[in-house]
């Protein structure tokens, strides 16, 4: 019987690998973004041969690895019937779902919802925002060079500051009487306490020496980075394109995509990440078991 316990940092030494396995540019096959929320979304993990299963409360992101996925399927609904509860997939790539309805047809039932879908853009768009649907973005950034402003990666000797001013900016956005606010500003502190541990990288602008803003990800898969955090405060236009503009010349140039996550449902987030036209929206998919059993299929 598979057996689960809480996600921890010394888990990544196993983790990584089985996700690179699988090479998925979705955002839930991402070891940070595991540890981050496991508080929020009783994140709990386990191994069964080279799968790496991820769950949440009582459903799974589709396992990342490879070996016998038959033989996944019936662990999962073994564990599932001892727990009194339906195998349920909170997530998964649509390169699964198409095989699982060719090797399994009528097995699951599956649903979706744009607002679960990341944000995929070429790397090359967000670092020269060329053309007329991005001239905007150009403009606020042209505005924002003409400010007494300095970049820097970040470090240990200022990632303090980052702490200080993502503080801020809660207390700014009133995230105390925002629950989804304040679950995001708990998983983007966790992010900066273990910062160098999950192996981030990022960076943060300041103005007249002050932070302005600050935005950290990391390698999502072979050929994408994922931006897991991007806050400014709106003391002056364009700071948010500005650090966007940054991060995708300063710490994505070896890659050909960058995954900006999901916007939740949330209308602001979703005008926000539309505004810079995504190259294509990474469908995501959610499924039920509802057939009768694996150990006797062929």
């Amino acid at each position: 019987m598979l057996e689960f316990k809480e996600i921890e940092l010394s888990d990544k030494e196993w983790i990584q690998p089985l996700l690179e396995l699988s090479d998925y540019q979705g955002c839930e096959y991402n070891f940070t973004n595991n540890y981050v929320w496991k508080d929020i979304y009783d994140v709990t993990v386990s191994r069964w041969q080279d799968f790496y299963i991820c769950k949440y409360g009582d459903s799974f992101a589709f396992p990342a690895g490879r070996g016998d996925v038959r033989g996944l399927l019936a662990e999962l609904k073994s564990y599932c019937d001892a727990q009194g509860y339906p195998l349920k997939f909170a997530s998964m790539d649509k390169s699964v779902k198409l095989m699982l309805e060719r090797d399994f047809p009528g097995e699951f039932e599956f649903s979706t919802s744009e607002g679960a879908y990341d944000y995929i853009y070429t790397a090359e768009s967000l670092r020269t925002l060329k053309g007329k649907k991005l001239h905007s973005k150009r403009n606020y950034i042209n505005r924002f060079k003409e400010l007494p402003y300095t970049f820097e990666r970040i470090t240990p000797e200022n990632i303090d500051e980052c702490r200080k001013m993502s503080t801020e900016w809660c207390v700014r956005n009133n995230c105390e009487n925002n629950s989804e606010k304040s679950d995001e500003m708990c998983a983007v502190g966790m992010g900066l306490q273990h910062f160098f541990e999950l192996g981030l990288e990022g960076g943060l602008i300041r103005v007249d020496g002050a932070v302005q803003a600050f935005s950290y990800g990391e390698r999502q898969n072979s050929n994408t980075f994922v931006t897991h955090v991007e806050k400014a405060f709106t003391d002056y236009d364009g700071a948010y394109p500005m650090i966007n503009y940054l991060i995708a010349n300063e710490l994505c140039g070896g890659y050909e995509y960058i995954n900006r996550e999901e916007d939740m449902g949330e209308e602001n987030l979703r005008k926000a990440k539309r505004s810079y036209h995504p190259a294509y929206m990474l469908e995501k998919y959610r499924a039920v078991y509802v057939g009768n059993g694996f150990d006797e299929r062929k």
